[in-house]
């Protein structure tokens, strides 16, 4: 058991019979009443979101989530196939599991599978990725590298907007949380 008072982002929590994961909270003290810790959860099993209140000093059971380092294989029609690095074992998982995450996965890159008692319950991405673009309107000579964006479209069919310079063939790192530009490679 953990102290609602401990939560920080990151931490995966069981409550009401679901496994939660916490993306943000906030602990308040009112002037008058007493002290609250509001927090947002995301189901780990069906990736819903949810806005949920605890008193300050509640207790709530803390998941025990192994993250096994694996390797992303290639799709098998709607399957998406994972390889453990150690043992050699395969997982297969499907597409609406892994939505958002696919965004950014390319055959052979290694991700974290998060399992809590042998349940596979999705693949924790790094927190940047490397990906090649392979559509985009050509950089205009006179552009600047502050002036503005246009959409980009990356190896994985994800789109991101990316300032002028950068061009067709030009490896990007993205930021895997907002699905953002961060730099060239």
């Amino acid at each position: 058991m953990i102290s609602v008072n401990d939560f920080r982002t990151g931490l995966t929590i069981e409550v009401d019979g679901g496994l939660w994961r916490v993306m943000d909270f906030q602990h308040v003290k009112p002037g008058k009443g007493a002290a609250f810790v509001r927090s947002k959860l995301r189901n780990l099993r069906t990736g819903a979101v949810q806005e949920k209140t605890f008193r300050a000093g509640e207790k709530v059971a803390k998941a025990q989530i192994d993250n096994r380092r694996m390797q992303y294989l290639y799709a098998n029609g709607d399957q998406h196939v994972f390889m453990d690095n150690e043992s050699y074992e395969q997982i297969e998982l499907p597409a609406s599991s892994i939505e958002y995450e696919l965004k950014f996965l390319k055959e052979n890159m290694e991700v974290s599978i998060m399992m809590f008692q042998g349940e596979t319950l999705g693949v924790e991405l790094p927190n940047t990725v490397e990906l090649e673009v392979t559509e985009t309107e050509p950089g205009i000579k006179g552009d600047t590298a502050s002036g503005g964006t246009k959409p980009a479209t990356l190896e994985t069919g994800l789109v991101v907007q990316v300032p002028f310079f950068v061009n067709q063939g030009d490896k990007l790192i993205i930021n895997t949380a907002e699905g953002s530009y961060v730099s060239r490679a």
